[in-house]
C-alpha cells in the first residue's frame, strides 16, 4: 500500500482496531456476549449483592461471575478491565510490554458506607461526635491501611493496569459520566493521529453498582421501577419506558495506526473513522431538550470522519430507556439525518445489558464493530409498545442480517458530556 493509503481525508494516520474484549451481565468474552446479544437475551436480574428491602428498584445488570478479592467498586472495576484487556491483547497478537499509552474510563470512586462506618467506630471516644472527615484521618494516621488507600484512590485502577501490561507514560483515567468509554477511545485516536504513538490501549470499565449508587440514581427518578420480570424493564424507545437499568461491565479496544497494524501482520477488525464531542451546559443531569449539543456532537463525528449522513448504515443508539433521554436522542438523530433516518436501523444494546455507565461507550463500540464484522444487527428487545412520537426502525425484538460498512455510536451523559464515534469496516 502507498503511504497515502494509510492517511485519512485530513492527512492524519488512519486508526485501526486490532483487538477487542468485553464483559457484561450477559457473560465474559466477546463470543458469549455476541451470541446472547444477537439472540435477544437479557442480562438483567434481581440484585443479590446487597439487601434491597424497601428500595423501589431491585434489579440490575451486575457482573457476579468474576471473583474479586475485596467487594468494592475499585476491585470489581479493575477485575473486569483486566479480563477484557487480556482478551483484547490476545486477539491483537500482542504479548509482553504493550509500549503505548493507556486511556481508562472508570467510575468515580468513593468510600463504601460500610468502610466509613467501620472507620468511624475505630475513632477514639474523645473524637465522637465530631467532624467525620477528621475522625477518618485520625484513625488512618494511627493505623494506615494500604487496602483502603487502594480502594479510595481514583487512579489506582489505571496504575495497576499500566503495571500489568507495560503501557508507556502516565496512564490517563477519566470519568465523563455516560460518555466516558467513548471519550477514552477518542483520546486514543487523537494520540495516534497526532503521531505521539503507534498504538493505544483504551478501556472502559464500571463495577460500581452499590446500594448507595442505586439510591442516588433513584432519587433522580432515573431508574426503572418495573422490577418484575427484570428482563422486561429496559425498553428503549417504548411508550411505557420509565428509566434505565443500572449495570456493570467493561470493554477494551486495542488501537493502532493502520500502517503499523498491517506492517506487523495484524488482523484489522475495523476503523475508528471519526470522533465528536460537545459539552452541554443546560443542567447538571438533564440533557438540553432541544437536542442542540447532541446534534452538534453527531455532526462533529461525521465531519471528523469525512462522510455525510448518507454514509451511515446503522446507529448504535445511546438508548437509555429514560423518557427524556430517548426523546432527546430521537430529536437529535432526526435533525441530523432528516428523511434518511427512516431507512437507517437504530437499536439499543442497553435493552439487554442495561446501562454500564462509564463503560457504556467502550462496550457499545465493541458491539458496533462486531455488527460490521458479522453482518448482524442486534435487536432492541422489549419493544412491544412503541412510542408513537419516536419513529425509528429499532430492529424490534429479533436480530436482522444486514451488511453495513459504517456505524454511528452515541453516548450522551450526565453533566453535559456528549460523545459520538463513527466506525467503518476495514478499507480495501
Amino acid at each position: 500500500m502507498s503511504k497515502a493509503a494509510y492517511r485519512d481525508h485530513l492527512g492524519r494516520p488512519i486508526v485501526a482496531v486490532t483487538g477487542m474484549g468485553v464483559v457484561t451481565s450477559l457473560g465474559q468474552g466477546l463470543k458469549d456476549n455476541w451470541a446472547a446479544l444477537t439472540g435477544g437475551v437479557s442480562g438483567i436480574h434481581a440484585i443479590t449483592r446487597f439487601p434491597v428491602d424497601g428500595l423501589n428498584t431491585r434489579i440490575s445488570g451486575t457482573v457476579d461471575f468474576i471473583e474479586v478479592p475485596v467487594e468494592n467498586p475499585v476491585e470489581r472495576s479493575y477485575a473486569y478491565a483486566r479480563e477484557t484487556t487480556d482478551e483484547a491483547l490476545a486477539q491483537a497478537g500482542i504479548s509482553g510490554d504493550f509500549g503505548g499509552p493507556l486511556f481508562l474510563a472508570a467510575p468515580p470512586i468513593e468510600p463504601d458506607w460500610r468502610d466509613r462506618f467501620a472507620l468511624a467506630d475505630r475513632a477514639p471516644a474523645s473524637q465522637r461526635p465530631g467532624d467525620a472527615y477528621d475522625r477518618f484521618l485520625s484513625v488512618l494516621r494511627e493505623q494506615p491501611s494500604p487496602a483502603l488507600h487502594e480502594a479510595w484512590s481514583f487512579g489506582s485502577i489505571s496504575e495497576r493496569l499500566s503495571d500489568r501490561y507495560g503501557t508507556r507514560g502516565l496512564p490517563v483515567t477519566l470519568s465523563t459520566a455516560c460518555a466516558s468509554g467513548a471519550t477514552a477511545i477518542q483520546l486514543g485516536v487523537e494520540a495516534i493521529r497526532q503521531g505521539r504513538t503507534e498504538r493505544a490501549l483504551t478501556v472502559g470499565t464500571d463495577g460500581s453498582v452499590t446500594a448507595e449508587a442505586l439510591i442516588r440514581f433513584a432519587l433522580l427518578s432515573a431508574l426503572s421501577t418495573q422490577n418484575d420480570p427484570p428482563t422486561k424493564a429496559s425498553k428503549p424507545f417504548s411508550k411505557d419506558r420509565d428509566g434505565f437499568v443500572i449495570a456493570e461491565g467493561a470493554a477494551t479496544l486495542v488501537l493502532e495506526s493502520l500502517e503499523s497494524a498491517i506492517a506487523r501482520g495484524a488482523k484489522v477488525l475495523g476503523i475508528l473513522k471519526g470522533c465528536g464531542e460537545k459539552a452541554d451546559h443546560f443542567h447538571r443531569t438533564r440533557s438540553s431538550p432541544d437536542g442542540g449539543p447532541a446534534i452538534a456532537t453527531i455532526r462533529a463525528a461525521l465531519e471528523d470522519a469525512g462522510i455525510d449522513e448518507s454514509g451511515i448504515g446503522y446507529i448504535n443508539a445511546h438508548g437509555t430507556s429514560t423518557p427524556e433521554n430517548d426523546k432527546m436522542e430521537y430529536l437529535s438523530m432526526s435533525t441530523v439525518f432528516g428523511d434518511r433516518l427512516a431507512g437507517i436501523a437504530v437499536s439499543s444494546n442497553k435493552s439487554m445489558i442495561g446501562h454500564t455507565l462509564t463503560a457504556a461507550g467502550a462496550v457499545e463500540a465493541v458491539f458496533s464493530i462486531q455488527t460490521m464484522l458479522t453482518g448482524t444487527l442486534p435487536p432492541t428487545i422489549n419493544y412491544t409498545n412503541p412510542d408513537p412520537t419516536i419513529q425509528l426502525d429499532v430492529v424490534p425484538n429479533v436480530k436482522r442480517d444486514a451488511q453495513v460498512t459504517a456505524v454511528l455510536s452515541n453516548s450522551f451523559g450526565f453533566g453535559g458530556q456528549n460523545a459520538s464515534l463513527v466506525m467503518t469496516a476495514e478499507p480495501a
